[in-house]
């Protein structure tokens, strides 16, 4: 029989602070809560993948194709940093209140993209618009679970992660249908209004409680040495292999830095009285095991939006927007296993029981696309598949954190999951793309080099070979993840915790 484990205890608070809420808010309210932070939502996870397609049309125009991975890499890298600083400012300020500073800060970053004149320009522009989209995925889940009680999140934490996993799918899509139709500095120009509308709602919100970090010691040390621990390692991880070699003066410089500030960052939040990074949360039963299960999660999904294009390209002649349209169903899957696994939650008030099945299944069907022969027609019913188990993660990851992480500390643990997530993503790109360039036989790029370019004369042959190797990699990494999801002990949404069964 499983052992019933004590709810966490979240950390005392400020007696001025006013209770969880006891009873479900009006539908006016929750229809006001939606309205507010969707398009918020949206805005962070379309902008981690809307330039895919973009990207060689802004090259062009600038003529300047050696600096464009820094489009994607200085937007990664500034919202990456700024996840879990948000998270801590919201729990000290109020997390509606920072939402509307980080809607500000990205508005002002897109219209700068839109402006701009140059890549130089374009590349600052990017890391401005990624200050501020740090903080919008991260805020907006810790306002949902600040005014919605434990047990009716699920539904509505579906709804945010089909939102979530459409938009960065769908990302390569939009843009390649507003480049092919339009200018591409409408993909950042049409952020202001948006962000306006955004702002406008946010700010008819409930001001919420705030405080509960007020008089608490702050940390800048801590901050620096995180961002300066998080700036190396996602240079090091986006650009190794590519922009330069692996055995680089530049690689070992990088990896040493990350290492050294790593170390001391460590030391320094464990002697911290109120340190940045919420290491505690990890303390707590099966964080850390969800935290395993998100980076899985994270790395496996990017890749395959990474790969899948690419395989469409080379192996099925598909044009750039066709390879766009033909992801619709790994979309698809992901919208219906989100709706699906947020209403057998809402049922059973158990959100870590569907991702191990949920991960199992993905694991299976990326198995049969690294042995099954080349088809556009299973391609598209695996990824499907893939996309199906993939839907049961984000949303049960962020209702089990927050009931374990408790009111207090909402915007920690959103930060922790959105860096957990962000890294996922840096790794899984990093590691399975160089894995296929690899396999591709694409030469690495020597210091201040374009990126590579796929070869034109790899045969059939070759290219099968060298997908069915990276699926199986990725079946294999996505098996671990239902292992971790396994070990998660069963939270329920008031407060209690079960030890996974055989403890």
């Amino acid at each position: 029989m499983p052992r019933t484990l004590d709810p966490p205890q979240p950390p005392a608070l400020d007696p001025s602070a006013p209770a969880a809420p006891a009873g479900a808010p009006s539908r006016q309210a929750v229809l006001a809560l939606f309205s507010a932070v969707m398009l918020p939502m949206f805005l962070a996870a379309v902008d981690q993948t809307l330039l895919a397609t973009a990207t060689p049309r802004i090259a062009a125009d600038f003529r300047d194709l050696g600096d464009s991975a820094w489009i994607a890499i200085g937007y990664l890298i500034a919202a990456t940093v700024m996840a879990p600083v948000y998270g801590r400012l919201g729990d000290r300020f109020g997390r509606r209140n920072m939402l509307l500073a980080a809607l500000a800060v990205f508005a002002l970053g897109s219209l700068a993209c839109g402006l701009a004149r140059g890549m130089g320009p374009l590349v600052a522009a990017r890391l401005l618009q990624g200050l501020g989209g740090g903080g919008l995925m991260v805020l907006s889940q810790a306002l949902i679970g600040e005014l919605v009680p434990p047990r009716l999140r699920p539904r509505y934490q579906a709804y945010f992660a089909i939102v979530f996993t459409a938009s960065s799918v769908g990302g390569p899509v939009i843009g390649g249908l507003v480049v092919h139709h339009a200018d591409w500095r409408w993909l950042f120009l049409a952020n202001v209004p948006l962000c306006a509308l955004a702002a406008w709602r946010v700010w008819r919100l409930p001001s919420g409680p705030h405080g509960a970090l007020r008089g608490a010691p702050t940390d800048p040390w801590g901050v620096l040495l995180f961002v300066l621990t998080a700036v190396t390692a996602l240079l090091w991880f986006s650009l190794a292999g590519h922009r330069f070699h692996w055995l680089s003066a530049t690689s070992v410089a990088l990896v040493l830095t990350c290492l050294a500030a790593g170390a001391v960052l460590l030391r320094q939040q464990r002697r911290h009285p109120a340190p940045f990074l919420p290491l505690d949360l990890l303390r707590l039963p099966g964080v850390g095991w969800i935290c395993g299960t998100v980076l899985v999660f994270a790395a496996s999904m990017f890749a395959l939006v990474f790969l899948l294009p690419i395989q469409l390209q080379l192996g099925h002649g598909a044009s750039a927007a066709d390879a766009g349209l033909q992801m619709l169903p790994l979309t698809a899957g992901l919208v219906v296993g989100a709706t699906l696994n947020g209403r057998l939650t809402a049922r059973t008030a158990l959100p870590t029981r569907t991702p191990p099945y949920g991960l199992a299944l993905a694991a299976a069907a990326l198995g049969v696309l690294a042995l099954a022969p080349p088809s556009p027609r299973l391609l598209a019913m695996a990824s499907g598949a893939v996309g199906l188990g993939f839907g049961t993660v984000m949303a049960s990851a962020q209702l089990a954190t927050q009931v374990l992480a408790g009111r207090a500390r909402l915007g920690a643990a959103a930060g922790l999951l959105a860096l957990t997530r962000s890294l996922g993503a840096s790794l899984g790109t990093a590691i399975f793309g160089g894995l296929a360039f690899v396999l591709l036989h694409v030469a690495p790029g020597g210091e201040g080099a374009a990126p590579a370019a796929l070869s034109v004369d790899l045969s059939p042959q070759a290219l099968t070979h060298a997908f069915h190797v990276v699926y199986g990699v990725l079946a294999v990494c996505v098996a671990l993840g239902a292992w971790m999801a396994s070990r998660v002990p069963a939270v329920h949404l008031e407060g209690t915790a079960q030890a996974p069964v055989g403890e």
